[in-house]
């Protein structure tokens, strides 16, 4: 076999050079990702800058580190309690997330795939949830729940995030829940599958993108509550991390390397979740951005 020759007007998209389209292209992407990278970061080295200061250091903006006093975190920890907070907000996210995330699944499918009388009446009812701030409900809140013996306590609590939860679950499961094939459906209904075996048996093993990201976005959510913990809860041995982080500040206000410690404490475990999911997070929020 001979070897086929190359004319001198083949193959010329090999040896050509980019435009400066191309150029600007492949420099902005990288650019506006660091840019996007440092408006995320740069809010956090004060923080941390400050929480290995020497203890009671007058610190008014960004400082370089006078060494790693990390007996701030060991002081934070033990003088506000951190442990026992900690665990409560644990046990909370724990009560929460899970339960918030099965009711919004459920509520999302019905209103996805479900044909009922007053269905669109009932997610309209459900929107109203995202315009109420929390504000305007915690002191009816905290009488209603007075009245049945719930305040004091987590169980009230827990039932209450998760009503305030329940708006943006179902909204966005629903969401998700329209953008999957109806072929899907109406072949697991033609083999006899009931309703129940639909959602559990086929739509929720290809909904884990969707449901960890509103997994996490929940946990976030649950853990940065400040005002209906320190609204319901009094008791200092119920309280959450950042309601005991509010009463924390108050009481050492001018030794800002122990309050950026104490800071740091109750904002680690959010962010390693968020670490641990990010795969799915993302993958998440682009999947949901696609399809809407």
């Amino acid at each position: 076999m001979s070897a086929t020759k190359t004319g001198p007007g083949q193959h010329r998209g090999h040896g050509r050079r980019p435009g400066p389209g191309e150029v600007a292209g492949r420099i902005g992407a990288p650019v506006v990702l660091a840019l996007f990278m440092a408006a995320v970061i740069v809010p956090f080295l004060p923080l941390l800058s400050a929480a290995v200061q020497p203890a009671g250091t007058p610190l008014t903006g960004l400082e370089l580190p006078r060494g790693l006093h990390l007996e701030n975190f060991a002081g934070a920890w033990v003088t506000a309690g951190f442990g026992s907070l900690l665990w409560s907000s644990v046990l909370i996210a724990l009560a929460v997330v899970p339960a918030s995330v099965f009711f919004a699944s459920l509520a999302g499918y019905a209103l996805a795939t479900m044909n009922f009388r007053g269905r669109e009446k009932i997610f309209a009812y459900l929107l109203l949830g995202l315009a109420i701030p929390t504000e305007v409900t915690v002191i009816p809140l905290y009488y209603d729940l007075r009245a049945i013996g719930l305040t004091n306590t987590r169980w009230g609590l827990v039932l209450v995030e998760i009503a305030a939860f329940m708006p943006f679950g179902a909204f966005w499961m629903r969401s998700h829940f329209s953008t999957m094939p109806r072929a899907l459906i109406e072949a697991a209904k033609l083999d006899g599958a009931s309703s129940w075996r639909i959602l559990w048996g086929v739509l929720m093993p290809n909904s884990r993108p969707a449901v960890t990201t509103l997994g996490v976005l929940y946990f976030v959510w649950c853990w940065n509550q400040f005002m209906l913990p320190l609204i319901l809860i009094q008791d200092p041995a119920q309280r959450t991390a950042p309601a005991g982080l509010g009463f924390f500040t108050g009481q050492y206000n001018v030794d800002v390397p122990l309050l950026a410690a104490a800071t740091v404490i109750v904002i680690a475990p959010v962010v390693l979740v968020y670490l641990f999911f990010q795969r799915h997070f993302i993958r998440g929020v682009l999947d949901g951005a696609l399809k809407g």
